[in-house]
C-alpha cells in the first residue's frame, strides 16, 4: 500500500533530514541553557555524545521525529549547536558507536521535553487512527493526509511513528472512508 501512495525517494525523504531554512534554524536549534545544561559533559558524556544528542533534543520538535543517522543532520544545524557546546562539529561523525546510543538518548530527550511514544495498540495509535479516517473524508492527497498526521502528532508531543507504519496507516484510512 505504502509503495504505490509514496515512491522509495519519498519515503527516502520522509525518513532523513529535510533541508532547513534561515528561520527553522534559529527557531529549532537555539537551545536554551538548560538545554545545554541537559546534555552537559557533568553526566560524563564525551563531545560527540552531547552534539548527538543536542542535535536530537532540537530536532525532535522541528521534525517530530528524529531520523536514524543523526550524523546527517545539516552540516548549519551540527554547526550551529557544535559553537553553542564549544566543541568541534566534527565531533559528530563518531556519535552513536554503541548501538543503543541513539535510541538510549531519543528515550531521554523525548522525556525532558514531554514527549511520548505510541506503541501501537496504544491510545495514541487509536487517536491517529480516528483522526486520519476523519480527515480522508475530507481529503485524498496522501502527502496532505501525512502531513496533517504530522502536525497532529506534534501537537499533542507523540513522536511521529516510521514513515511506513504512518503510510500504511493513511492507506488504511483512505479504504475507510465513506465514498
Amino acid at each position: 500500500m505504502s509503495e504505490k501512495m509514496f515512491s522509495e525517494d519519498q519515503l527516502e525523504q520522509l525518513r532523513s533530514f529535510p533541508e532547513i531554512s534561515r528561520d527553522e534554524l534559529v527557531r529549532y536549534f537555539t537551545p536554551t541553557p538548560g538545554d545545554v545544561a541537559f546534555v552537559d559533559t557533568g553526566r560524563g558524556r564525551g563531545a560527540a555524545d552531547r552534539l548527538g544528542m543536542l542535535v536530537q533534543l532540537c530536532t525532535l520538535p522541528w521534525l517530530g521525529f528524529v531520523p536514524n543517522d543523526v550524523r546527517s543532520a545539516p552540516p548549519a544545524t551540527v554547526a550551529r549547536l557544535a559553537d553553542r557546546l564549544g566543541v568541534d562539529p566534527a565531533a559528530l561523525s563518531s556519535y552513536g558507536r554503541r548501538a543503543q546510543t541513539r535510541s538510549d538518548h531519543l528515550a531521554m530527550v523525548a522525556e525532558y521535553l514531554g514527549w511520548k511514544t505510541a506503541p501501537v495498540g496504544s491510545e495514541e495509535m487509536k487517536e491517529l487512527e480516528q483522526f486520519l479516517l476523519d480527515r480522508a473524508m475530507e481529503h485524498d492527497s496522501p502527502t496532505l493526509l501525512f502531513n496533517l498526521a504530522r502536525e497532529y502528532l506534534a501537537s499533542a508531543k507523540v513522536i511521529r511513528p516510521g514513515a511506513i507504519v504512518l503510510a500504511k496507516m493513511i492507506g488504511t484510512a483512505r479504504k475507510g472512508r465513506v465514498t
